[in-house]
């Protein structure tokens, strides 16, 4: 939009909750929340209200593998909000009184994160399949080991994992010429270098089985099947992933939709979801139907999963998938905001690339392909399967 352009600044970092040790589980996520308390010169609260005095807003998020801050801003303001994200990201305070206040108002978070029948089934499934590992924790840790925490602890995961290649900052959308130059003279270039033993990373080591469950407040039963694939790294059997994904469980014409809920009107909602991770990523299929019906349901997902192993797709079902694929890509660079997270994550996990090339692997995957490559691996015996049902009580 010519007439209010905006500039994004995004600061990534390999920290998400993945990089924890035994006893930092959710510091991670607790440090994104401490970061905003301020830092040496910023006191809590005057990063925002300078970032809004500048005409820009601010967020943050944590994930699995990694944890961004990004700044939306006037391009004209860059340079000064540019200064103000990294003071704030590489110096934060750790305050041992916003440090309490701070852990309250995260286990607060927690709290109701566990209170929501939805995000608890979603959370067995990934313990079920991924273990102990971090994969297979909540992101926001558990209330126990933050109440252990203190500001020393979150010192050093600090300077364990906020270090030169760790870090990334991404910049998408106009660029004014002081920039460049704010950049090279900015924090980043007094980032120490490699430290070793940095990584706490362990195999993920999924485990298949079927297990039921009764979850209270339920409002309708569930069936979820979760996969373990190729890891993000793996461009080629990530977007072969993506392919099946879509061409099962996308759209009213998916096999999985058209089945189930146009034909045989048993369930109330399907997805089906690949989450690209650095150590293997994920599929995970949730459908959600009446209790009586499981049984039919179950019967069917089988049926038609198998159906796929077999009979290879047809080639219009599978220009389908690879156009869908395709545009789900092209939208998400319609923002500035989008477009900085794929270029940092690309780049922080070395895969330096232009952001449309992951499509070019699309053609790798025939319809022969799919089915002797990878349906079979999207089989129910090979995932974890949860049956979840609504409680007693309801």
């Amino acid at each position: 939009m010519p007439d209010a352009p905006l500039t994004c600044l995004d600061f990534w970092c390999q920290a998400g909750s993945s990089s924890e040790r035994p006893g930092e589980e959710g510091i991670a996520h607790f440090l994104e929340h401490m970061v905003f308390k301020g830092s040496g010169r910023l006191a809590a609260g005057a990063f925002d209200l300078a970032i809004e005095a500048l005409g820009g807003s601010s967020n943050a998020a944590t994930g699995f593998d990694d944890v961004h801050f990004h700044v939306l801003i006037p391009p004209d303001r860059a340079a000064e909000a540019l200064d103000l994200l990294l003071e704030l990201v590489l110096q934060p305070a750790l305050e041992p009184q916003g440090f309490a206040t701070e852990r309250d108002v995260v286990l607060e978070e927690i709290a109701q994160y566990a209170d929501q029948p939805t995000e608890q089934v979603l959370q067995s499934i990934l313990s079920l399949g991924c273990g102990d590992h971090a994969y297979g924790r909540p992101i926001l840790g558990t209330a126990s080991a933050l109440n252990a925490m203190d500001p020393s602890l979150m010192r050093r995961f600090h300077n364990r994992r906020y270090f030169g290649p760790n870090c990334t900052l991404a910049l998408a959308g106009p660029a004014p010429e002081t920039l460049k130059p704010a950049i090279a003279a900015s924090a980043l270039a007094d980032l120490p270098g490699d430290r070793t033993n940095s990584s706490s990373h362990h195999p993920l080591r999924f485990h298949a089985g079927r297990h039921t469950q009764q979850i209270d407040r339920l409002e309708s039963a569930r069936i979820l099947m979760l996969w373990l694939t190729a890891p993000a790294h793996n461009q080629e059997a990530v977007m072969g992933a993506d392919l099946a994904t879509t061409l099962l469980g996308e759209g009213r014409r998916s096999r999985l939709v058209e089945r189930l809920r146009e034909e045989l009107q048993l369930v109330e909602s399907i997805s089906m979801d690949l989450t690209a991770l650095e150590q293997g990523s994920l599929i995970t299929l949730e459908v959600i139907c009446p209790e009586d019906d499981l049984p039919a349901v179950e019967q069917e997902i089988s049926a038609v999963l198998h159906q796929a192993a077999n009979e290879a797709v047809s080639e219009q079902e599978l220009r389908r998938g690879c156009q869908l694929v395709s545009n789900s890509l092209r939208y998400a660079m319609e923002s500035v905001g989008h477009v900085s997270g794929l270029c940092a994550s690309h780049v922080l996990w070395h895969r330096n690339q232009d952001l449309l090339n992951p499509l070019s692997h699309l053609s790798h995957w025939s319809a022969d392909r799919l089915q002797s490559d990878l349906f079979p691996e999207l089989l129910p015996e090979k995932a974890c399967v949860l049956i979840a049902r609504p409680g007693a009580n309801q």
